[in-house]
């Protein structure tokens, strides 16, 4: 190590001066499998909310490039159209004496270039000399690993940690060791491909000598021991990761339309759906969201296969199929499972392993039950065969009775929740957070509590029940289903509408008594069909109302609630997959302009969010040249919010696939502003595949079907 070397400042400095300079909506993330990446533009990790996981575990909290003993000076970082790489290019600031002539600003160029593949980064440090001198450059990587639980990454507190071993160096890198109390060694290598001047375990440090006009380059490998880093490596698991990545982003028909914007939305949604599906045993399943949520999530997987469902049907089959293999036996009040449940989460951290927290598999969602039912239902119709259930109908069977079980606990037979122990959560349904149910007067409601979208989804997993027994020839089983659908639709009609509100209750207490809130929950319901034709058409208006729509969205709750607060998680906020839940809810109650208004404002907001919604915004009311207000900690990407744009496009159209029939059914379709024509390629429709295009023509829209391949034809109703 040169003596020049040594005028760097401490660590500790620099992680303030990464800390002080963040953006935090500036993150950059990459993911592959289980693993995934969150770093800053320049490609640090800082050991904020960032860092590489792994199984719910931070493998790597620190990774800081220094030139100089500073951070290079930015010109671009960027995560490619794909999601598969992440790359940052730097230049120097001004170089001190160090044997040579001083170095002018701007005459090195510094890029890094990285992916994920095989639970490990790949990363290409490449710094070339564009100067007319030879000039000579300290460039020293920190590092360092916590191995922190992403529950303690988030905020948890833990009052025992495992314990750290000792750090064993290599020749060109070091491996880093911490046994968990689960019992578990977790070790994490980092290997470079030239030997560092000096390295311990917190730093390798490199002398950069170039001529004018010369290249030096260093691979860096980070993950799982051994490694051995170098360009062959590098080279083929991008090769691998490409291939992989390909695959994913080319399952399932192919959406194009005229706009190049809109184009583009659609392409990175697409491509944040492919980014966060990973290929289990049981098929694809969509994770929720990075950071927080890169695991398997019940609630979240089935709304994105639904949204998704027309385009590509084989991600419900992997979603059904893992759900169904880890479907609740057992009665537990710690997690909250009882036999037939389906599963609301799943974590593979140390705080889980250990029972710190009971999310190794946890059953805590009233809703994914009846929506699991729901998914079956629809997969099967849009395959246009009951039998694909028949692996799953164990499970549907199971997963029902229990929906009527716990119904029956309820005093007026609602589907209701009350979690187990005080671990667990709170409140059940998709808005989760403490305070998102609530009475008029801003009081918490005592439980259970039966939330008016999940008699939603109740209702629907019976008629579907109702239908494939009906179809697998169980005539008796058709009767009892159809019956319980009727009956839970006569009184839900009769607790929750609330007249002098023209409205439904947001839920009832374990009283029964309504909370007579506004709610976008409501439009779920819309969704489902329940509601009576005029109540529906009722409940559209006030959603559709300057009340509930910011402008971008319709937000969570309306400014009048007692809890509003359009900074807050679920209590006025803006949700995409809310949105378009209810817009799919409008559509069923012939609402079309309203649905069209929708599409465009969410639309106009990603075109603010680098054509890639959020988890969710704040809802403030959309002011005239002003972008939506962030919400500072969501998920970005989301699995229903990327999939939001191909349910709501999809009820635009007024798309309906009758694979059974051999049916396209059109009616009355919409296309976005300054959208003009739209075709979907290889749409799979039974045997078939098709493309079919929407025209839009003066004042209408008309459907046609371009091309068509297999034995049976498909016939076109469009319905102007």
């Amino acid at each position: 190590m040169s003596q020049g070397m040594t005028t760097e400042p401490p660590l500790a400095e620099l992680e303030v001066e990464a800390v002080l300079e963040r953006n935090p909506q500036r993150l950059f993330v990459l993911k592959e499998g289980d693993t995934f990446l969150v770093a800053d533009v320049y490609g640090d990790v800082t050991g904020e909310a960032d860092g590489l996981f792994h199984n719910d575990t931070r493998m790597l909290s620190t990774f800081l490039l220094r030139l100089a003993g500073r951070r290079p000076s930015l010109l671009s970082g960027a995560v490619s159209q794909d999601n598969l790489f992440f790359t940052a290019n730097m230049t120097n600031h001004p170089l001190p004496l160090l044997g040579n002539p001083a170095t002018a600003e701007g005459v090195i160029h510094l890029e890094r270039k990285r992916f994920i593949w095989n639970d490990r980064i790949f990363e290409r440090i490449s710094v070339l000399n564009y100067g007319d001198q030879r000039v000579q450059a300290p460039l020293t990587l920190h590092f360092a690993a916590d191995f922190h639980d992403m529950f303690e990454v988030r905020g948890q507190q833990r009052q025992q940690r495992g314990a750290r071993e000792p750090s064993l160096l290599k020749e060109r890198g070091v491996e880093l060791r911490y046994q968990g109390l689960d019992g578990l060694l977790r070790s994490m290598c980092i290997e470079f491909s030239e030997n560092p001047e000096r390295m311990d375990e917190r730093h390798a440090a490199f002398m950069v000598q170039l001529d004018p006009q010369q290249r030096w380059t260093l691979h860096a490998e980070i993950g799982p021991c051994p490694s051995d880093a170098g360009c062959s490596r590098y080279r083929q698991a991008a090769a691998a990761a490409r291939r992989s990545m390909r695959t994913r982003q080319r399952r399932g028909a192919r959406v194009l339309a005229s706009g190049r914007l809109f184009q583009s939305w659609l392409d990175k949604s697409r491509a944040d759906l492919a980014l966060l599906t990973t290929d289990l045993p049981t098929g694809p399943y969509p994770y929720a969201g990075i950071p927080w949520f890169s695991t398997p999530f019940g609630r979240d997987a089935i709304v994105t296969a639904l949204q998704t469902l027309w385009l590509d049907p084989g991600l419900a089959h992997g979603v059904l199929s893992f759900l169904a293999h880890n479907q609740a036996q057992q009665t537990s009040t710690f997690r909250d499972s009882e036999p037939g449940k389906i599963m609301h989460e799943t974590r593979k951290g140390e705080m889980a392993a250990v029972n710190e927290l009971p999310f190794a598999k946890y059953y805590g969602g009233v809703d994914t039950t009846p929506l699991f039912v729901m998914l079956a239902g629809a997969y099967a119709e849009r395959m246009g065969d009951p039998h694909v259930l028949d692996a799953f109908w164990p499970a549907l069977e199971a997963a029902v009775r229990w929906i009527e079980r716990s119904a029956a606990s309820h005093p007026t037979g609602f589907l209701s929740y009350a979690r187990g122990e005080v671990t667990g959560l709170a409140n059940q349904g998709w808005k989760d957070s403490n305070d998102s149910v609530f009475h008029a007067d801003g009081s918490t409601p005592e439980g259970p509590i039966a939330l008016i979208e999940v008699q939603g989804y109740a209702y629907r997993a019976y008629a579907a029940m109702a239908e494939l027994s009906r179809l697998r020839g169980d005539a008796d089983a058709a009767r009892h289903w159809q019956q319980s659908a009727v009956a839970l639709q006569a009184s839900v009609e009769r607790h929750f509408w609330q007249e002098d509100m023209q409205f439904y209750a947001l839920a009832l207490d374990g009283h029964g008594q309504p909370c007579r809130v506004r709610a976008s929950n409501v439009g779920h319901l819309l969704y489902t069909g329940l509601p009576r034709a005029e109540r529906g058409r009722a409940a559209a208006e006030q959603l559709l109302s300057r009340a509930f729509n910011s402008g971008w969205g319709i937000r969570t709750l309306p400014p009048e609630t007692p809890r509003f607060n359009p900074m807050s998680y679920h209590n006025g906020s803006v949700w995409p997959h809310d949105v378009v839940l209810c817009g799919a809810g409008l559509a069923r109650y012939g609402e079309r302009d309203g649905l069209v208004r929708l599409l465009n404002g969410l639309f106009e907001a990603a075109t603010h969010f680098g054509m890639r919604l959020p988890e969710l915004f704040c809802g403030f009311e959309r002011a005239p040249g002003e972008a939506p207000i962030a919400y500072p900690v969501a998920c970005l990407p989301q699995a229903w919010a990327a999939g939001s744009v191909f349910m709501l496009l999809q009820a635009c159209l007024g798309l309906q696939l009758d694979a059974h029939r051999g049916l396209v059914r059109v009616e009355d379709p919409r296309l976005p502003d300054g959208i003009d024509h739209l075709q979907l390629r290889h749409l799979q429709l039974g045997t078939q595949k098709l493309d079919l295009s929407f025209q839009r023509l003066g004042e209408r829209v008309v459907a046609f079907i371009d091309r068509q391949e297999g034995p049976s034809p498909v016939k076109l109703s469009l319905k102007l």
